[in-house]
């Protein structure tokens, strides 16, 4: 069929030239009224529209090929920007301005220059899901490489079921207030974006989850702040101070209500699951039940000898836990106001608690230098953790890994707990100046990727996952000799001699060998020139053994590798006493023994 050619509708003549300036477009589209800018009519002819086009077309086409803007295809996802190149002047200038105030020819000593840290999730959350699409098998898990090489491919913490890889051991960023006062509670927003904390100058300052810098600060009471909440849609949130007062704020920091909820200072305030009532406990031995929406007080439950030092609500169900200086732990029916257990596992005041986010476990903290965790299927403490110096001031779980503890001491520390792991009691790692000064309040972010600390340093400290290998990259190749140091815990050191010794580039890093240098197949080990095949195998080639990265737990037979040359070629027997093992490490042709 022959093809015809339609002709474009008069109108589209005028979105065929995108041009740069704007106005040449607005020209086109007006009609005959319009006319460029530069002096060329632009408009089309009354009397024959096509001829106007014509016209329009060769004006265009007179203009200098800088001034002529053609419409062009675009990418609807183009490649990303490269980063601009870094300028390492400013580093030099601050050396410059620091070594002239050494010798003295500057007055002033200028702020150390340190290049800026940013921990984004982005990118491990969309590789995170791509791997979930391509998944075919519920049971393929991911695993880390040992190597700071792999460090993009790092996934959030939902995607592994080892507590020791979401462990954060390296130290982000440290910011400090301009008005230095101790940090005394640290909560993310709900979006995970940014942190506020309270200071006991009684301000909210604001800071950025990712670059971790300042963005706002805000007077937001009189006294200092001890406790704040959001409430679980991340509408509202609570605070309360030494006053005993307790304010109501939007995620705009807009105050909106305030009201005195005790007469003394109100230590720790917790949302219901539905978020209609919350709970507040105060130096003066109660608890209290308000309901949000009219700010009411509902109820009072007494029951402590002592100041109640922090509480929880459970996150699915009606139950309340305190804790107080009496050295209890409290369960508490919000509905009835009745006391229906009571632990006595602290020799000292209970410092925090903290349910677990699948609500079986609730963890206490107290000034016994102990973390104990409750379980509340057996109303019964499970296990008692002990590794701290100085008493425990704060605790918190981690918000994916749900089997992951994490509590700051008195002295400045941070333990890591594992419930699932084969001694719970025992730290899997311990950061032990991690503050200058105890540590008041924790929280992670709602993915579980940072850890962000508030102490009496006048700090606030965010945490993060260590890379993959550890280190930042460079001379990775000698750390990768201690083997997979994932969580920031050491291996023991990996140690290479023989044919596939040190300088050997093809090995796998962290895998050890356990196979004997000389090839000796025999048990106590044999020269080269006394072993011996079994029956059936004739002599072959010799080739060195399997490399370091194939090592099981003893010697193994493998593919492709030929069994030690007999000094005769001959097949003799073994000497009596000793018994030829072919693969015992659990690899090759199957073990047996003869």
């Amino acid at each position: 069929m022959p093809s015809t050619a339609v002709a474009a509708p008069p109108a589209a003549s005028a979105f065929m030239l995108n041009s740069k300036s704007g106005s040449e477009t607005k020209a086109a589209a007006d009609g005959p009224s319009s006319t460029h800018r530069n002096g060329v009519a632009a408009g089309k002819s009354k009397e024959d529209p096509a001829q106007g086009d014509a016209e329009e077309n060769d004006a265009v086409a007179s203009l200098p090929p800088r001034k002529r803007a053609r419409w062009e295809p675009r990418r609807y996802l183009e490649p990303p920007t490269p980063p601009p190149p870094y300028n390492r002047g400013v580093e030099q200038e601050a050396a410059f301005h620091t070594a002239a105030f050494e010798a003295g020819l500057e007055p002033r000593r200028l702020r150390k220059f340190s290049q800026r840290r940013t921990v984004d999730y982005f990118g491990s959350m969309a590789l995170f899901d791509a791997h979930r699409i391509t998944a075919t098998n519920p049971r393929m898990t991911n695993f880390l490489k040992p190597s700071p090489h792999y460090c993009a491919e790092l996934l959030p913490p939902s995607a592994y079921r080892d507590p020791s890889i979401n462990i954060t051991t390296i130290c982000a960023q440290t910011a400090v207030n301009k008005i230095k006062c101790a940090v005394n509670v640290a909560r993310w927003m709900p979006d995970g974006r940014r942190v506020l904390t309270g200071s006991s100058s009684g301000e909210f300052t604001l800071w950025n989850g990712f670059t971790f810098n300042f963005e706002t600060i805000l007077q937001a009471h009189d006294s200092p702040v001890r406790s704040m909440q959001w409430s679980h849609s991340g509408v509202w949130l609570i605070s309360s101070d030494q006053n005993g007062q307790v304010k109501y704020f939007q995620q705009n920091m807009n105050n909106v209500q305030l009201f005195e909820a005790h007469r003394e200072s109100v230590r720790g305030l917790s949302f219901s699951p539905d978020d209609g009532r919350f709970c507040t406990v105060s130096d003066d031995q109660t608890v209290k039940i308000w309901v949000f929406d009219q700010a009411r007080e509902e109820r009072v439950m007494t029951g402590h000898g002592w100041d109640v030092m922090c509480c929880d609500w459970h996150p699915t169900k009606g139950l309340i836990v305190t804790g107080s200086k009496d050295n209890l732990v409290k369960f508490w029916d919000p509905r009835s106001g009745s006391n229906i257990g009571t632990f006595h596992g602290h020799k000292n005041s209970v410092q925090a608690c903290k349910w677990s986010p699948d609500g079986n476990y609730v963890a206490t903290a107290g000034r016994d230098q102990m973390v104990k965790v409750y379980d509340l299927r057996a109303l019964s403490d499970i296990y008692t953790m002990k590794g701290h110096r100085k008493d425990v001031c704060s605790v918190d779980w981690h918000p994916v890994q749900h089997d992951l503890l994490v509590s700051g001491g008195f002295d400045g520390s941070l333990h890591f707990w594992s419930t699932s792991s084969s001694t719970p009691e025992t730290a899997l790692h311990t950061i032990e100046n991690a503050h200058d000064s105890g540590i008041w309040t924790m929280s992670w972010n709602p993915i579980g990727h940072i850890l962000v600390t508030g102490s009496a340093d006048f700090s606030t400290k965010f945490w993060s996952r260590a890379r993959p290998g550890g280190g930042d990259g460079k001379g990775h190749e000698e750390r990768e000799e201690g083997g997979l140091a994932m969580g920031g815990i050491a291996a023991p050191p990996v140690t290479r001699s023989g044919e596939w010794g040190a300088g050997v580039e093809d090995f796998i890093p962290g895998f050890t060998s356990n196979l004997p240098t000389s090839n000796s197949s025999y048990i106590g080990g044999q020269s080269d020139s006394s072993t011996f095949l079994p029956p059936g195998l004739g002599a072959g080639h010799r080739q060195p053994g399997p490399p370091p990265s194939m090592g099981g737990g003893g010697g193994m037979m493998m593919m492709g590798h030929n069994p030690p040359v007999a000094a005769s070629g001959a097949n003799r027997a073994p000497p009596p006493g000793q018994l030829r093992r072919w693969g015992g490490g659990g690899g090759g042709g199957g073990g047996g023994r003869w």
